[in-house]
């Protein structure tokens, strides 16, 4: 290799010596945010055909150029990108330069002063470069070309990563850098730190003389040295070198305590020639056939997601503020997990699942399909030289679903002294059981007879509104009595729908392939991020539910795998509610204080305990808060029965005289200046008539969803009140009573009897839709339910606008139209006049509409459920929710119809028109 004299700007100054480190000097932007204008040209679609601009680092589709593609289509484009990049020169002697690509679309010729740098790289999501001395002028501009194939000329990558179930993209998505460091170098290293203090550390160094000595010193990672520094005398032969170390009682990595060191690795000869910093972790990954998945000698659950590198205006070009903000939301989620789906990250996400703990599992692209041998054993080295110090990572995918080259299982040992575990996802394989999308029966049989250890790595899936949280809590009952159950991956984490720069920016999630998110696209949370909350707590508490006797003692369970709940923070907050239509605020603080916390280590149960409270509330909140100090859950419940609030309700000052009559077949019951009107042939209300407005409430109350015929209706005046009743008989029967009593809100009694499950049970109004605007009401919100995800909403006063939003497809969240639990008081904002209706029961729900269809729904309707055909419904049951793959009766008993009493159910309304 000739030696030249280098002339190189540097963004990067080393304090200790320019010989001593490597040095980087970005040719390109760091991220979406921060980019860098290169020359370029499209061969095809659109702005194709002519010299311009582009940002780098970038998709080309989401710059307006060539042309869009999902891995579903039967057609694809196969346009050609060329990009055009000078950089200048400054003096630097006795250098190695390297051009390296952090991801490049697909099949990438880089030249160097209109030379090759190297082979044609082909992989999309690999980290890849070349060695560029020699082509480098010794002065002036140099002169970087690169083109890059949309379609890769290898019929296996393009089966791997292009026929895929995701967004297919083009172009040098993430950064491009020069690297530079001295003619004797550190290539990588590869630590293997356990968690009882020992240490081996594989250095690869490279033109070594003969007689330099390897240096390593461990430190905290603001550089505070951990023991005496370890070395080894070199050779000039050997590729690798293993040097050792033990430490006593380091700090260990896992998510819940994210401990970090680093090492700092020299050659030396004389003086250093050069050091790199390396960040790692204790801690020691075990499968145990037979026994589960163990960190640190701790038995490990999993509760995790698959998440796509995606943000909707930049596609697969990312930032480090997209990436804390997943991870953070992630963990607010009470994750401790993600599987990287289905290809490797951006390197920075795995520096930040490392400082804030989650784990990972990380996967080499093969959707369906796999690499041939010749590239695969490439991409192989390629990721696990990358990403093997991560103590976040802790085990290798070999592709996805069948798309596993087998004669690259082995090849990740090669490249990880840690020897982390190769599974097959979906498949039975090495000890594990990775099955996607199980219903509730495998869920039960893996629990009572399964030999592997178990943890689909997609299940749940979050389709619309379906899966993710709706069905999990059955599920998770059984992974938690699976002898050997080590958790699970739903999917996924984000609605990955683009921003179409050739729709006038229209959303595109190419129907109902990819609106499958936990989050929208720009992560507007869903009903089921707060069901995750709650059912993933490491905090389990067992609040008394609401109506039933408590004496505010409440068992609890520890449910982290390492901290001790004495690590942990509970507070309570008592609150107290206002009345529709009060000038005081919604709710108001009542007390507040901090409890003890009890000294439970992980898988132990006990109790927390309440003081005796002095003071009239109407809620509990319980917040518990983790070693970490942010926000585990917050669980509410209800102290008082509902129908004390209607009774609160001031009356009017003089009592009106109640008077009925008859005309056209019409009843009208006048009270307090209101009518109401009946329909004799029908018995149900069918408007109310106040001052200069009518109220289009009517048609009601119905059984829900039973036909039903008028066997008689009387009405009557009866003690100064006047009564209505109404008796309906069919496969079902329902039994109505009203009650006007002057200066109060008419009182409304209904009994039903229902002979054969249901999809819903209840009672039912109409009211044009086109007239309302919003609702509030008092009950657990602000979020829509379904029966099978009616946990993570808290009880407190909801305001919500009208809003025809369809989960996945369009992100005004929290949806309007649907089932509403424990609801209390509601008032119907409309444009004729508000009215409130309160209920005396506990465990009402309240149907405000139906849901929009979804444009692309699937045809079995598994994420669309069943609701009344009406406008309004006070419901004691409402419809679960399925997945994608999956009907709601196959995920378990809370997703089952709603089964008949042998008792009659009765239930009190009281309406508020005034």
């Amino acid at each position: 290799m000739k030696k030249i004299t280098l002339y190189i700007v540097f963004t990067t100054i080393c304090p200790n010596g320019f010989s001593q480190k490597t040095l980087i000097k970005y040719l390109s932007g760091t991220d979406k945010d921060h980019t860098v204008l290169w020359d370029f040209y499209c061969s095809d679609g659109r702005k194709s055909g002519e010299w311009t601009k582009i940002k780098v680092p970038s998709n080309w589709e989401m710059q307006g150029f060539g042309t869009y593609n999902y891995g579903h289509d039967k057609v694809k484009s196969n346009e050609q990108g060329i990009y055009r990049y000078n950089f200048d020169l400054v003096p630097v002697k006795d250098k190695r330069v390297f051009i390296v690509f952090e991801g490049s679309m697909t099949d990438t010729r880089v030249r160097i002063n209109n030379e090759l740098a190297g082979p044609v790289h082909q992989g999309g999501f690999y980290r890849f470069k070349y060695d560029i001395i020699s082509l480098l002028k010794p002065s002036g501009k140099n002169l970087l070309e690169v083109t890059v194939d949309k379609t890769s000329a290898n019929p296996s990558v393009n089966s791997a990563e292009r026929k895929s179930d995701f967004w297919i993209f083009g172009g040098i998505f993430r950064p491009v850098y020069l690297e530079v460091v001295p003619n004797v170098y550190i290539d990588r290293v590869a630590v293997n730190a356990k968690a009882d203090g020992s240490l081996e550390m594989d250095v690869y160094p490279r033109n070594l003389k003969g007689g330099e000595t390897m240096v390593a010193q461990v430190q905290t990672v603001n550089g505070k040295d951990i023991g005496k520094p370890f070395t080894m005398k070199t050779d000039a032969v050997s590729d690798s070198f293993r040097l050792k170390s033990k430490f006593k009682s380091p700090l260990l990595w896992s998510p819940e305590f994210p401990n970090l060191y680093q090492v700092v690795v020299g050659v030396k000869k004389r003086n250093t020639l050069h050091k790199i910093t390396q960040k790692f972790g204790f801690r020691t990954l075990e499968l145990r056939k037979n026994a589960g998945f163990y960190v640190n000698g701790r038995r490990t659950i999993l509760k995790g997601s698959n998440r796509h590198s995606f943000w909707p205006e930049t596609g697969r070009t990312l930032s480090r503020g997209v990436h804390l903000k997943d991870i953070k939301l992630m963990k607010e989620m009470n994750m401790n997990a993600v599987r990287m789906s289905h290809y490797p990250p951006d390197a920075e996400f795995l520096d930040l699942c490392d400082s804030l703990g989650l784990y990972v599992i990380n996967e080499l692209t093969g959707w369906q399909a796999k690499y041939d041998g010749e590239v695969g054993h490439r991409l192989v080295k390629e990721l696990v030289t990358r990403d093997v110090n991560h103590p976040s990572i802790i085990f290798w995918a070999n592709g996805n679903e069948g798309g596993w080259n087998t004669d690259l299982d082995n090849d990740y040992a090669i490249y990880d002294p840690q020897s982390r575990t190769v599974i097959h996802p979906w498949a039975k394989f090495a000890g594990t059981d990775t099955k996607h999308y199980p219903d509730y029966n495998y869920m039960v049989k893996a629990a009572d007879s399964g030999q592997e250890v178990f943890f689909p790595t997609e299940f749940m899936h979050g389709l619309y509104d379906g899966g993710a949280g709706a069905g999990l809590d059955d599920f998770w009952k059984q992974m938690l009595r699976h002898p050997h159950g080590a958790g699970g991956f739903i999917w996924s984490f984000v609605d990955e729908s683009v921003i179409r720069t050739d729709q006038n920016g229209r959303y595109d999630g190419d129907g109902n392939h990819a609106p499958d998110g936990i989050l929208g696209p720009h992560r507007e949370k869903e009903a089921s991020f707060y069901a995750i909350k709650e059912i993933w707590s490491p905090i389990y508490l067992a609040l008394p539910p609401d109506g039933e006797s408590f004496n505010g003692i409440i068992p609890i369970e520890n449910r982290y795998t390492f901290a001790n709940l004495n690590q942990c923070t509970f507070k309570y907050t008592l609150i107290k509610f206002s009345l529709p239509g009060e000038p005081s605020a919604d709710s108001k603080i009542v007390s507040r204080g901090s409890l003890v916390s009890p000294n439970l280590g992980p898988g132990i149960k006990g109790t927390l305990t309440l003081p005796k409270f002095s003071v009239n509330y109407d809620a509990l909140y319980l917040s518990a808060f983790g070693p970490d100090g942010l926000e585990v859950f917050t669980w509410s419940r209800v102290e008082k029965k509902p129908g004390y609030l209607a009774a609160l309700k001031p009356m009017n000052k003089e009592k009106s005289v109640i008077s009925a009559g008859e005309n056209n077949n019409i009843l009208k019951v006048r009270s307090d200046g209101i009518a109401y009107c009946f329909d004799n042939a029908t018995g149900y209300l069918q408007k109310i008539e106040k001052a200069n407005t009518s109220v289009s409430l009517s048609s009601g109350p119905a059984l829900a969803g039973v036909k039903t015929t008028l066997k008689w209706f009387k009405h009557r005046a009866e003690s100064g009140n006047y009564i209505v009743e109404a008796n309906y008989q069919g496969a079902d029967s329902l039994q109505v009573k009203w009650t006007f009593t002057a200066g109060q809100p008419v009182k409304l009694d209904y009994t039903y009897s229902q002979q054969t499950e249901a999809d819903f049970m209840g009672i039912t109004f109409e009211y044009p839709e086109e007239k309302i605007t919003g609702m509030k009401y008092l009950g657990r919100g602000p979020y829509r339910v379904w029966k099978n995800r009616l946990k993570g909403q808290k009880f407190g006063v909801w305001r919500k606008d009208y809003n025809n939003s369809i989960t996945g497809e369009t992100w005004g969240y929290p949806e309007f139209k649907g089932y509403h639990s424990e609801v209390n008081w509601t008032v119907i904002e409309n444009r004729e006049a508000p009215f409130t209706v309160y209920t005396n029961d506990y465990n009402t729900y309240l149907q405000m509409l139906s849901p929009a269809r979804e444009q692309d729904a699937l045809k079995n309707n598994n994420v669309e459920p069943a609701f009344p055909k009406a406008s309004l419904g006070f419901l004691r049951g409402i419809s679960p929710i399925g997945t994608k793959f999956q009907a709601a009766s196959s995920l378990g008993p809370e997703s089952q119809k709603n089964k008949p009493s042998d008792k009659s159910i009765s239930g009190t309304l009281f309406l508020d028109f005034r």
